[in-house]
């Protein structure tokens, strides 16, 4: 497991200037075995060629475990970004205060990972010391004008971005005066050999941080200012309607200022630096590990919000009550380090989804503003 640092969320899904980290999730992954060439005897009444002219095709290049884990870690990123994209992109609305202006894409290069990962982040995914786009955010301006992935950046309104193995705290330096009260910026980008200039228009989203926790508990945490998503979760969730219920839900936890009600956020913005960590310390995670569970009132306002995040962000939202059922039933609230031991009114919860989704569907039919 492994730590991109400040820039991934720079670029994309976090607010600028703000800093932090998104953790690689190590898969238990097993190595292919190595194909064996078979040379079949000669023919009878002919001699062997020499064992040099016997053609043997090149044996395939075995992956490292690094590459493996390295590739896991992408998919995982890619999933994650790309249920988020629409959440963050059609709720600035409801984000309220957390709502701000957004590149709208991640970049990377060699040294975003640590040193462990820095041969397998060049080697698989072709990362030099150039920051190079990643995941480009849908919907967003960057999308629109064009920016794709594998892309070097070059420079910002002219500015050029440093590269090397403090590239991307440097580039945070650089651009977050850059961005700052403009409408769209203007980039130089590396690109098939060539260079090409595009005009960016930022996007004014929810500039919430979304990270991936590195353990096999089913749970999802936010501080205020991020989500995170533990691996176990990302696995129960089997379709990306079923991921956006869980980051809807927690996005609205964020958005109604709840972990500072509770006075929670330091505990839980602990946790969550603690699964981003290439070895969590699971000593952290005994019992609730320090957070209060969600009181039922304000876990069913975040519901009602979540339902309405997900509407507006074109999510099937009639599948949310089978999904935490289905949680509930797993992982009851007897299951410590699980999602329902922390918010363990179910019954309470569905309730009240069940009605915001007739006014949703209200709303829709009338052709009103989708609006709690």
């Amino acid at each position: 497991m492994l730590s991109d640092r400040r820039l991934s969320r720079l670029f994309s899904l976090r607010a600028l200037p703000s800093a932090g980290k998104l953790a690689l999730v190590p898969a238990a992954l097993l190595l292919a075995a190595c194909a064996t060439t078979t040379i079949s005897p000669p023919e009878a009444g002919t001699s062997p060629r020499p064992a040099e002219q016997v053609a043997r095709p090149a044996a395939p290049a075995v992956p490292t475990q690094e590459e493996l884990s390295l590739k896991s870690l992408v998919a995982f990123q890619d999933r994650l970004y790309r249920v988020a994209a629409p959440l963050i992109i059609n709720n600035s609305e409801l984000c309220k205060a957390n709502a701000r202006n957004l590149l709208g894409f991640t970049a990377k290069n060699r040294f975003s990972y640590s040193p462990e990962y820095v041969g397998a982040a060049q080697k698989a995914l072709g990362l030099g010391d150039r920051l190079q786009i990643m995941g480009v955010l849908d919907g967003s301006g960057a999308a629109r004008a064009g920016v794709r992935p594998g892309d070097g950046i070059v420079a910002v309104e002219g500015q050029r971005l440093p590269e090397g193995e403090n590239a991307e705290r440097q580039a945070a330096t650089i651009l977050a005066p850059i961005v700052t009260g403009r409408s769209n910026v203007k980039l130089s980008l590396l690109r098939e050999g060539g260079e090409v200039t595009v005009n960016v228009p930022l996007t004014f989203a929810c500039a919430y941080g979304f990270e991936l926790g590195n353990t096999d508990n089913v749970n999802a945490y936010s501080d205020g200012h991020r989500v995170l998503v533990t691996r176990g979760m990302m696995n129960f969730a089997r379709t990306d309607d079923e991921l956006a219920y869980v980051l809807a839900k927690e996005m609205a936890h964020n958005a109604l200022s709840h972990s500072a009600r509770q006075r929670t956020s330091a505990t839980v913005g602990g946790v969550i630096d603690n699964l981003t960590r290439i070895r969590p310390d699971m000593s952290m995670m005994n019992g609730l590990a320090g957070i209060k569970p969600m009181p039922q009132d304000l876990d069913a306002m975040a519901d009602k919000l979540a339902m309405y995040l997900l509407a507006r962000a074109n999510y099937r939202i009639d599948g949310a009550v089978p999904f935490w059922r289905r949680l509930a039933t797993q992982y009851p609230p007897s299951t410590l380090n699980a999602y329902t031991a922390l918010h363990p009114s179910t019954n309470y919860r569905i309730s009240i989804m069940e009605r915001t989704l007739k006014d949703v569907r209200a709303k829709q039919a009338a052709k009103k503003p989708i609006m709690p």
